[in-house]
């Protein structure tokens, strides 16, 4: 197993995961007066602009910017031109750790250019809003225990168009909780013998997957899921149809009831996977790690924290982080659920609470085995505020590879780091 391959594959499913932002004639750059982002409380922010053209500063460059703190409404909003295409803007400073984000909007010929820059106050302080419910623990081990007990009714239907030679690839589907089912593509190598294992697990939407042959074709056994109990080899209109209809808005479904959220049957639907991966006969029984991003870096977390037969996660910019960070007047995770939040006081409070049944740091708080995580402070899917929430809990042994200027997002060189990682695990080399 070679480590050039991992990286190739790696790279390969983060550009399926999210691309990140193409080249555009008009540039808007931003740079803190901080080398590595980070400041010190009390410590003053700014950021030099420049909006350039084919890499000349654009004469009387007309923008608009705003400072804010993560996600909050801007504390200021101004709309300047900018005579010789440059512009110092004072951020000021903050006096708890969090992020200080300055964002700016050029106009030019009738298009709107946005870029922005984060500036991360000793975000290695930040603490989580998130409460742990008292019977967390006790809640998950007895829906696992339910679960455990409904057959696995395995059915795999062989995708001849997608095996090769060193690999055959099956669209995959198997029982889960109450009577769904989960579907993905697995992906076995052809020859004799015993092999590791990943898991792939989806970030949000409604698509269909492809499998990682290429993996398989170089000893590796790749189960990629989705999450909403549908075939994943359909149609794309289909898909569209459902996250147009159906499927519309299931992040928010049920948060007022701990057994109905959309997320009890994800959860458990993932450590139903590894139920399959372990019944399988070239499974080397012992060596499976899980990765994802976004919802599937949330999912990472989560799976490795619910079934101890996980040896190690990847978990790019995680989800479903600190949920209740808005009710705390600061950022919260994606979906954002709390966020401009107009319901009673009493429902608010039976969401808040049931949110700690399913939120990632409470997950993330039990985690022991071996993760590395990436992320950005300029991401605004999933704040850093939030993923910072959950990763500073984190106990187990962790590595966090942060690019600071990314937002939703991986460039090449974080699936270097990730493919090195998991590599180590999966091969031992």
């Amino acid at each position: 197993m070679k480590t050039n391959f991992f990286v190739f594959i790696f790279l390969v499913f983060s550009l399926s995961l999210m691309a990140q932002p193409g080249e555009r004639l008009v540039k808007v750059t931003i740079k803190p007066n901080s080398p590595d982002w980070n400041y010190k409380i009390g410590d003053k922010a700014s950021f030099d602009v420049v909006v350039t053209k084919n890499s000349i500063p654009i004469k009387d460059a007309e923008i608009r910017y705003e400072l804010s703190y993560d996600m909050m409404t801007p504390f200021e909003n101004k709309a300047v031109t900018l005579k010789d295409g440059t512009i110092k803007i004072e951020g000021g400073t903050m006096k708890v750790p969090g992020f200080l984000r300055c964002r700016v909007f050029a106009s030019y010929d009738g298009v709107e250019y946005e870029t922005r820059a984060t500036a991360g106050y000793t975000p290695e302080a930040i603490k989580p809003t998130a409460v742990i419910p008292s019977d967390f623990t006790e809640f998950w081990d007895k829906a696992k225990a339910e679960n455990a007990k409904i057959p696995l009714d395995a059915r795999l239907k062989l995708l001849p168009e997608r095996s090769t030679e060193k690999a055959n690839v099956y669209e995959l589907n198997i029982q889960n909780y109450q009577g769904s089912r989960i579907y993905g593509i697995l992906c076995v190598p052809n020859a004799p013998g015993k092999y590791p294992a990943k898991l792939k697990v989806p970030g949000a939407g409604v698509r269909p997957y492809s499998g990682d042959v290429r993996e398989a074709e170089n000893g590796i056994i790749t189960l990629e899921i989705g999450i909403h109990g549908v075939p994943v080899t359909m149609d794309r209109v289909v898909y569209d149809n459902l996250a147009a209809g159906a499927l519309s808005g299931y992040y928010f479904d049920n948060w007022d009831n701990r057994d109905k959220v959309y997320y009890k049957r994800v959860y458990l639907g993932c450590v139903k996977a590894i139920d399959y991966i372990f019944s399988m006969e070239k499974f080397d029984g012992e060596n499976l790690i899980v990765q994802g991003g976004s919802q599937g870096g949330a999912l990472s977390i989560v799976t490795a924290a619910l079934d101890n037969r996980v040896k190690g996660l990847i978990a790019f910019y995680p989800a479903l982080s600190d949920l209740t960070g808005y009710v705390n007047k600061r950022a919260g995770g994606w979906p954002h659920l709390f966020r401009d939040t107009n319901e009673d006081s009493t429902v608010l409070a039976q969401k808040i609470k049931v949110s700690g049944y399913y939120d990632v740091v409470n997950f993330a708080r039990r985690l022991k085995v071996p993760g590395f995580y990436s992320f950005g402070y300029n991401d605004m899917v999933c704040p850093p505020t939030s993923m910072f929430s959950a990763y500073n809990v984190i106990s187990a042994p962790k590595s966090v590879f942060l690019v600071q200027e990314t937002a939703h997002y991986t460039y090449p060189e974080q699936w270097n780091k990730a493919a090195e990682f998991g590599n180590k695990i999966l091969t031992g080399k």
